[in-house]
């Protein structure tokens, strides 16, 4: 009775959230002509920060980084861990790192978003601001989903296994990307280079990667310097003795 009036609340989160996420909000045609024009102007005559603005946007930022860029590939390559872990104390241990980490990396990503609507304009008038609201969303109902977790031996495991990696997978990767355009926002907005940061993340990410797909190949690499247990194992059909057998050959010819 508990389990299906969890299943039920989280449908009906999960259909509220998409919804509002789907539905756009309503605008004049002439608040979209301004929008259009004011995002021109801005591209055309580069923004002059002030210090306190500057100092915002790159705590956003940062909040970001580390949260999408960071954070959450981390609790995924940890997850990877423990799936290849024989150990269950270690397994324990990976997995309340994942758990810390996800919960941190919410956390960040949540303080900027409140950065983002007390203190930037937010005309959702360029592909950054909308795929972040799409973002929120979602990244609130991972851990929604995380603590609705089916006990192991249910039919209902796989499936939500499934969901809960694609949808963390999904949004680790969304907001990595999203990272990226808003660098990119910042350069047209300000003029200033971002190429630094740009390689950096470009370099962590793909170092995050490699340990994802060497994590899943490492104790195949491993076996391959040792030979199967079968092979160690010989039986008496499969014996052969080649000092006695030469003797043996040399006596019939003889």
């Amino acid at each position: 009775m508990l389990v299906s009036g969890r299943k039920g609340l989280l449908v009906l989160f999960a259909s509220f959230v998409i919804l509002s996420l789907v539905i756009p909000p309503s605008h004049g045609s002439s608040n979209s002509k301004e929008e259009l024009d004011q995002s021109r102007n801005k591209t055309a005559h580069p923004l002059e920060l002030m210090p306190k603005k500057s100092f915002q946007l790159k705590l956003h930022a940062l909040f970001h980084w580390s949260s999408f860029g960071f954070l959450m590939p981390v609790g995924i390559l940890l997850v990877r861990m423990s799936s290849k872990s024989k150990s269950g104390r270690c397994i324990r241990v990976l997995f309340y790192c994942h758990v810390i980490s996800q919960i941190a990396a919410v956390l960040l990503a949540t303080g900027g978003v409140a950065l983002s609507v007390m203190n930037f304009e937010n005309s959702f008038s360029n592909s950054h601001q909308r795929v972040g609201l799409a973002l929120y969303g979602f990244m609130w109902l991972q851990p929604l989903i995380g603590f609705f977790r089916p006990e192991r031996g249910v039919k209902a495991r796989s499936l939500w296994y499934f969901s809960h990696w694609l949808l963390g997978v999904t949004v680790c990767a969304t907001g990595i990307a999203n990272v990226y355009t808003g660098l990119r926002t910042y350069h047209e907005r300000t003029t200033k280079s971002v190429s630094l940061w740009t390689g950096l993340l470009t370099v962590e990410v793909s170092i995050l990667a490699f340990l994802y797909l060497l994590i899943d190949r490492w104790s195949y690499m491993m076996k391959q310097g040792h030979l199967p247990v079968e092979q160690l194992r010989p039986t008496d059909n499969h014996r052969t003795y080649p000092t006695t057998l030469r003797k043996e050959l040399g006596m019939v010819q003889e």
